[in-house]
């Protein structure tokens, strides 16, 4: 499958300290891939780099054929293109759960407020949450919140959707609900790359798991392989701290 997004030798460093350390790492369109590695590998900083929230120090993202690391692109409409959801959910508490829905499709799609909202309130119902659309955020459980977040993201048909540690947040009974929403995008065939630490799910969802750590990749392959039989000693001793 020829490359939606890609990143060819991408570093970035905080000051002193290498974050990434020359990724090279390819997404297919339709492709579900897995980051995993322990906190401080590199996972959420690869996804804001990729999304044009961090500049990278050195490298290329390419787009399709579009370099859009260029510094003269314009780094909001290209980000108009992808979808993001983070750890915290990030939801304007002043709007309503459907005004935050529709907020990226009015503003930035310029879609008349009547479909917006037709589209929002039938993605609402998708998730069972079109009975929360008028209520404001603080009314919601972290479930819903996150559920609503995920909405939010997929309204305006992003190319790729970036997902971040989004249940780590979370309460243990609220995980599956969340985990069950991004299974339905995947089966969908939603383009995700997201940063996980539920190794079952990356297991059973994904099409491709990558592990860094340090900043790299050290290996990368089908969950499969990579959870059945990693090849390398440091997947190996990351990968028992959850098998046992």
């Amino acid at each position: 499958m020829s490359a939606l997004l890609r990143a060819e030798g991408l570093r970035k460093s905080f000051g002193e300290r290498d974050v990434l350390n020359g990724i090279d790492l390819e997404l297919a369109q339709h492709e579900v891939v897995a980051l995993i590695g322990a906190s401080g590998s590199g996972k959420s900083t690869l996804l804001r780099c990729l999304n044009l929230l961090e500049p990278i120090d050195d490298g290329v993202i390419l787009l399709g054929d579009e370099d859009i690391s260029d510094p003269r692109i314009e780094a909001n409409a290209v980000r108009a293109r992808f979808g993001a959801v983070f750890q915290a959910y990030n939801l304007f508490p002043h709007l309503s759960v459907l005004d935050n829905v529709t907020l990226a499709s009015r503003v930035v799609r310029k879609e008349p407020r009547r479909a917006a909202e037709e589209r929002g309130i039938r993605l609402l119902e998708r998730v069972g949450l079109a009975d929360k659309a008028r209520e404001h955020p603080d009314r919601l459980s972290g479930g819903q919140q996150q559920r609503a977040a995920i909405v939010r993201a997929i309204a305006t048909d992003p190319e790729v959707l970036f997902l971040d540690e989004i249940t780590s947040a979370l309460d243990p009974e609220l995980v599956g609900e969340v985990l069950a929403l991004v299974r339905s995008l995947a089966e969908d065939g939603a383009t995700i790359l997201m940063a996980t630490h539920e190794m079952a799910f990356a297991r059973d969802v994904a099409h491709r798991v990558v592990f860094l750590d340090g900043g790299r990749i050290v290996e990368q392959g089908p969950p499969a392989e990579v959870f059945r039989a990693p090849r390398e000693d440091r997947t190996r001793a990351f990968l028992s701290r959850f098998t046992g």
